[in-house]
């Protein structure tokens, strides 16, 4: 890894963007280093201006951008134990640890240590396919930060040839993902003493019957269900991630919530799930009634992000697989912004420097080799952008 590359990394990494903080200092500097080598940005905020997009823009004026896309938030380290000061990035074999090393402040240091070669050529006339850089807020959280972003860059009249989602696929590339979707369920019984449990109405009870709904609806999809060889997990999944309810083991529970979350393939539908889940919650609310005509059951989405499937005859798509030697795309079962600008008619392909494995788990770690290649692969991207082929 070159010295700068490492240097941006390191200060990348320092900045703690977690989801649930700011990330206007990391922007900031961001915005700060670009202007030092005559680049300008913009941004574009939440609603309570507590966290923005940046985009910025090299190359010639009336063209369409290649956008060169990351996030810039990253998951928390609460309850994890790490070797090392996850805010402090550190070297060990070849190995650079800290949180978002690979998802992904790899891909944001190597975008950040090209801009000095790109600037050169769009000053000589000779960067013929602008490129912008774009950095979103709340990708961890449900893709909620770059809806502004894109709303941001047709506000403004910039047309968007393409992006480049530099999540981190070990530098293969991804032409297809599932999209996720999150949703709460608030179960509302009625509360008792224990030994009259037959006049409360048990929230935790009436709940587990709506999850054991769920895992019928994720087993058939699992015996029965739509197959595209193309995924590791080959078929929708559902599963319930998060329970809470009742305060004593003596006390008819009044209340209980979980959240569940639903992947689904491209062309796939996901709300027939929750359509399944709402006529059978009617079914078991009407039970609940007959004892406590105060039950209720209400359903939240938390989030929805959509499924993603690149333009095989896309210009971006050509470029990365010449960038990547032929190798034949994948499809995952995670997801990421590709569904948003997809969604918004913006061709598109996942490809970045570090292994998915090593996110959001304790000791994040990218090799120094995959900063090496993303690198070699910007080189590359330059060359064909600044029509000099390889």
């Amino acid at each position: 890894m070159s010295r700068i590359t490492f240097e941006l990394l390191e200060r990348l990494v320092a900045f703690d963007t977690t989801s649930r903080h700011s990330n206007l200092a990391l922007i900031e500097w961001v915005a700060a280093y670009l202007q030092r080598h005559g680049v300008a940005s913009r941004f574009s905020y939440n609603d309570d201006r507590s966290k923005a997009n940046l985009f910025a823009r090299i190359g010639p004026e009336g063209r369409p951008v290649l956008l060169l896309s990351g996030h810039s938030d990253v998951v928390p380290v609460d309850g994890q134990v790490w070797q090392s000061d996850p805010f402090v990035l550190s070297e060990r074999e070849g190995r650079y640890y800290g949180r978002g090393a690979a998802d992904m402040k790899g891909f944001i240091a190597c975008v950040l240590a090209s801009v000095p070669d790109w600037v050169e050529l769009a000053r000589n006339g000779l960067l013929e396919q602008p490129l912008g850089i774009a950095l979103s807020y709340d990708e961890e959280v449900g893709c909620l930060g770059v809806a502004g972003l894109i709303d941001d860059l047709k506000a403004g009249g910039i047309e968007v040839a393409g992006c480049i989602i530099g999540e981190p696929t070990s530098m293969v590339p991804v032409v297809a993902h599932k999209g996720i979707a999150h949703y709460r369920c608030r179960v509302t019984g009625r509360a008792a003493h224990s030994s009259l449990t037959p006049r409360g109405v048990n929230a935790i009870e009436y709940a587990a019957r709506l999850i054991a709904h769920i895992r019928r609806l994720a087993d058939a999809e699992a015996q029965f269900g739509r197959r595209h060889a193309l995924y590791d997990v080959p078929f929708a999944t559902l599963q319930t991630g998060m329970v809470r309810g009742g305060t004593a083991a003596n006390i008819v529970p009044g209340e209980c919530e979980f959240v569940f979350e639903c992947r689904w393939l491209p062309g796939d539908r996901h709300q027939r799930y929750v359509d399944s889940l709402r006529d059978y919650a009617a079914t078991v609310l009407g039970e609940m009634r007959e004892v406590a005509p105060e039950a209720d059951i209400e359903l939240e989405a938390l989030v929805d992000c959509p499924p993603f499937e690149a333009d095989a005859a896309s210009r971006v798509m050509a470029l990365v697989d010449t960038l990547c030697g032929g190798v034949e795309g994948q499809g995952v079962a995670y997801t990421t912004e590709a569904g948003r600008f997809h969604e918004a008619g913006i061709p598109c392909v996942v490809c970045g420097p570090g292994a998915i494995e090593q996110a959001h788990r304790a000791d994040e770690y990218i090799e120094g080799e995959q900063i090496e290649t993303c690198c070699r692969w910007l080189q590359t991207l330059t060359r064909l952008l600044s029509g000099r082929g390889e």
